[in-house]
C-alpha cells in the first residue's frame, strides 16, 4: 500500500477495497503479492493499518519539530 495523488481513489481489489473504504481511506494504491485468499488479504490489510504511525511520533523519533517532518 502506498499513498496516491489526490483524486485517484482506492485502487485495490475486492476484500482490500472493502476494508479501506470502510475505514475512510480516499487515495491509495495497493498490490497483493502472494496469496489471493480474501481472509489473508483482509488480515494483512488490518495489520498494515495498525502499524501506521502518527506524524507526531515520527517527528519525536527524528528529534525534529512537527513542522520539519
Amino acid at each position: 500500500m502506498k499513498p496516491a495523488a489526490p483524486g485517484t481513489g482506492v485502487v485495490a481489489g475486492g476484500a482490500v477495497r472493502a476494508v479501506l473504504e470502510a475505514v475512510g481511506v480516499k487515495d491509495i494504491l495497493t498490490k497483493s503479492l502472494g496469496s489471493s485468499n480474501a481472509f489473508n488479504l483482509v488480515y494483512a490489510t488490518m495489520q498494515a493499518l495498525g502499524s501506521l504511525r502518527s506524524k507526531e511520533s515520527v517527528a519525536k523519533l527524528r528529534n525534529k519539530e512537527l513542522a520539519e517532518v
